[in-house]
């Protein structure tokens, strides 16, 4: 190899694995470290496998799956995929010999971590969400340092950083409050049911309100039974402004423009809101591991930045009841933005990559 890997990145599955690892890739590339000195580690089913070379990386990917959390046979393949798992990642960090490996959750992060552990390799692991996934709190036990998103995260002698987010989200300048006031709604890549019905069953309820505009990003496998759901409810003459797309290229313009959004907690999501200091209606995924996505939505209420309404009480009237009411509230809007941005770290990428230069010194 022409250039040494300095770093060895592992993890994804998720994009809230995935990309504030290329966010601290790139910050470090940005800082004058070769592309080249800077490898990952994923898994064949998760994302980063597409992503991590389209951000011009090279990336190692391994094979098996994650445990599921309930007694069920396909555990015993995913034990011994982990085995196969942990062995390859002792030839691969013994074949790079990097200067420091660093977790981001998800399958492929621990047995990297494990391995780098075994052979005396700096670690640190970084936790998106208020509550630190298996693989972190295993990799800290382990002895490796830890970096956290959000205050309270119950990682040993953590350094709050924040979640590195995409830099064009970093650089959002908010609007001023527009007329009528936009409500975006999405619910991660792939969409959300939930929140896909309640906010169509509001249209019945908003079809002749002109100070609202909706921009809802559904998810591409949504996208037919969300249009069918829509054109039944659509009259001559309505008043409302309903946008209804699968897929939201450019979601840094939509967080610019949003007075309010409704959507998932997962951790990039409240990083992104944080970041750009949008006000939110939360409705946490139920079921997410140690109710990580509960943990990081009560976190923004709790400061003041977000309203929580469960998946099981998000129906149309429910819905429409909330934002109806922090809509007609403007004051109140300008309060929650100033607290979700109090909580975000446009800077996270940066705080978490001087972490990586300086445990890899150590």
């Amino acid at each position: 190899m022409s250039e040494p890997v300095f770093a060895l990145f592992a993890g994804g599955g998720t994009g809230g694995h995935t990309y504030p690892a290329v966010a601290v890739a790139e910050e470090l590339v940005r800082r004058g470290r070769p592309p080249e000195s800077i490898h990952f580690v994923g898994g064949r089913r998760g994302i980063e496998g597409r992503v991590v070379p389209e951000a011009g990386f090279e990336i190692e990917l391994l094979a098996g799956r994650g445990l599921q959390r309930r007694l069920a046979l396909a555990n015993l393949a995913a034990i011994a995929g982990a085995v196969s798992a942990f062995i390859r990642a002792v030839a691969i960090v013994r074949r790079f010999r990097p200067r420091i490996v660093v977790g981001f959750g998800g399958y492929a992060s621990l047995p990297c971590v494990a391995a780098a552990r075994m052979m005396r390799v700096p670690t640190l692991v970084h936790e998106q969400d208020s509550a630190a996934g298996l693989a972190n709190r295993i990799g800290v036990r382990l002895g490796a340092r830890a970096a956290v998103s959000l205050p309270g995260t119950s990682l040993r002698n953590a350094t709050l950083t924040g979640n590195p987010v995409r830099s064009v989200i970093a650089a959002i300048e908010r609007e001023a409050a527009t007329d009528p006031a936009l409500l975006a709604v999405y619910g991660g890549a792939q969409g959300a049911r939930t929140i896909n019905r309640a906010a169509i069953g509001c249209y019945d309820y908003w079809r002749n309100r002109r100070d609202v505009s909706v921009r809802h990003v559904c998810g591409p496998r949504n996208l037919d039974e969300c249009r069918a759901s829509l054109d039944t409810q659509r009259r001559d003459g309505d008043a409302l402004v309903y946008e209804l797309v699968a897929y939201e290229p450019h979601m840094e313009v939509l967080l610019a423009r949003a007075s309010l959004a409704v959507c998932r907690a997962g951790a990039g999501t409240v990083a992104e809101l944080t970041v750009a200091g949008v006000p939110a209606v939360l409705v946490p995924l139920p079921g997410s591991p140690s109710d990580h996505q509960g943990r990081n939505a009560r976190t923004l209420e709790r400061a003041g930045a977000a309203v929580v309404v469960l998946d099981s009480e998000c129906e149309p009237a429910r819905l429409d009841h909330v934002v109806s009411v922090l809509l007609g509230e403007p004051e109140r809007l300008e309060q929650m933005g100033k607290a979700a941005r109090g909580l975000g770290r446009p800077d996270a990428a940066a705080r978490v990559a001087d972490l990586v230069e300086e445990y890899a010194r150590a």
